[in-house]
C-alpha cells in the first residue's frame, strides 16, 4: 500500500490515525505564578486534535530547567492537574498527545535562578537571547543569556532524576508518551557538542562521554514509563547559539544508535527552517535509517507536497508541522480536501490572550 500522510501508523505503544504531527511550539500562555497549564491551553490543543500526534510545547522538568517567561512546567501538582485538562480535552476528540520534556541548560536568564546562574556542561555563554517578561511593566523582550555555571557530577545526577520524575508526572497527567528535547542548543544538546562541552570528566571529551548524559536521561525516563512511549528530538545541523560543531552529526548518530539498542521509539529531526539555514542532507537521513530501526519524524518548513515526497522516499514515517497548525487548527482536513491555508499573526506568538491562539477558526463543513 502506498504510504501517505493519511495512512495510520503504530508509534511504539501508541496507534496514530494519520502521519501528521503537530510540532512542539512555544506559546508562553501558562498561568502565573506557577507556570500552570490553563483551560485556554486545553482548548488550543483540543482544536488541533485531528493531528495523528500532538507534541506539546517544550515543558520544563524543574524550576532550574526554565529559560523563557510563561512557559509551562510539569514538576508541580498544580502543573500536572493543568496538563490533565489538556490531555483529557485532546483524548475526548480522539487525539494522541506527547509531552516534550525540556531543560534549557544555558539558554536561560539569571531571573529564573536563585543564584543568578543557569547551568550547563561548561561555563560557556551561548551568545544568544531568551524571552523574559519584565514584571514591572508586564511586557516581554529578548535579553542575553549570562555565562552559566558548570554542573557538578552530583548536579548531573539530580537533573537525570528530574527527568525521571517529569516522566512520571507526564503519565499522571494523562500523556500518551514523552519526547525528550535534545535539540536546538538546550541542555542535552549542549553535552553533545564540543563547542559547548569542554568537560574533562566522564561527561566530556570522547563521543562516548559526550553522549553519556543523554543515555542516562533516556534510561531513567524509559524505566518509568516504558521505552515504547519515549522519543527524542535532535537538531544535527543547527549552527546558532555557539553550537556550530562539525562533529555534531556523527555524535548524534552515535547517540541514536545507542538509544535504539535500548528501545527508543522515535527520533524527531528538527530541521533548521530560517532563511539561508543549513540543509539536512539526504546522506544523514540514510545514515539515520541505517543506525536506527525506530520511527523517524521530520519537521521544518514542510508543505503537503514536500511531506508526501519525504514519506514516499522512506526516509521518514511522520511529518510534523509547526506554523501551519497555528492558523489552521483543522490542518489534516485542509490537506485531505486541498483547502486553502490561513496565515498566522506573527505578533501574537508569545504570551497574550485568545487572539492569535484559539481565535483561528476551522473551516465550515
Amino acid at each position: 500500500m502506498m504510504t501517505n500522510l493519511f495512512t495510520p501508523f503504530d508509534l511504539g505503544a501508541v496507534s496514530l490515525r494519520n502521519r501528521i504531527a503537530m510540532a512542539p511550539m512555544t506559546r508562553s500562555r501558562s498561568e502565573q505564578p506557577g507556570n500552570v497549564p490553563t483551560d485556554l491551553m486545553a482548548e488550543y490543543y483540543a482544536q488541533r486534535a485531528s493531528a495523528g500526534l500532538i507534541i506539546t510545547e517544550a515543558t520544563q522538568i524543574s524550576p532550574q530547567g526554565q529559560g523563557y517567561s510563561f512557559t509551562p512546567g510539569i514538576h508541580s501538582a498544580e502543573q500536572v492537574a493543568g496538563w490533565r485538562k489538556v490531555t483529557d480535552a485532546v483524548h475526548a476528540k480522539g487525539g494522541r498527545i506527547f509531552s516534550q520534556l525540556w531543560h534549557v541548560g544555558r539558554m536561560s536568564h539569571e531571573s529564573f535562578h536563585t543564584d543568578g546562574k543557569p547551568v550547563a556542561p561548561s561555563a560557556l555563554a551561548p551568545d544568544a537571547s531568551v524571552w523574559v517578561v519584565d514584571p514591572a511593566i508586564g511586557k516581554g523582550s529578548m535579553v542575553p543569556s549570562p555565562v552559566p555555571r558548570a554542573l557538578t557530577v552530583e548536579g548531573i545526577a539530580e537533573v537525570v532524576a528530574d527527568y525521571a520524575q517529569a516522566a512520571r508526572n507526564a503519565v499522571a497527567a494523562g500523556f500518551d508518551g514523552v519526547e525528550i528535547h535534545a535539540a536546538n542548543g538546550y541542555l542535552i544538546d549542549e553535552f553533545l557538542r564540543t563547542t559547548s562541552n569542554h568537560r574533562t570528566d566522564q561527561y566530556g571529551g570522547s563521543v562516548e562521554n559526550r553522549i553519556r548524559f543523554a543515555i542516562e536521561v533516556f534510561e531513567a525516563v524509559a524505566a518509568e514509563i516504558g521505552a515504547d512511549r519515549v522519543g527524542i528530538r535532535i537538531s544535527p545541523f543547527i549552527t546558532q547559539r555557539n553550537m556550530n560543531d562539525p562533529e555534531a552529526p556523527a555524535t548524534i548518530l552515535a547517540m541514536i544508535r545507542e538509544l535504539g539498542r535500548r528501545g527508543l521509539t522515535y527520533a524527531h529531526i528538527a530541521e533548521a527552517d530560517w532563511d539561508d539555514a543549513p540543509v539536512t542532507p539526504d546522506a544523514f537521513r540514510h545514515d539515520l535509517r541505517a543506525a536506527f530501526d525506530g520511527a523517524v519524524i521530520v519537521a521544518g518548513k514542510y508543505d503537503r507536497a514536500r511531506a508526501e515526497a519525504m514519506l514516499a522516499s522512506g526516509l521518514a514515517d511522520i511529518v510534523a508541522f509547526g506554523r501551519p497548525f497555528i492558523a489552521n487548527p483543522d490542518l489534516p482536513r485542509r490537506f485531505a480536501e486541498d483547502l486553502p491555508l490561513a496565515s498566522f499573526d506573527g505578533t501574537a506568538l508569545f504570551g497574550g490572550t485568545v487572539e492569535g491562539y484559539t481565535s483561528y477558526p476551522a473551516l465550515a463543513s
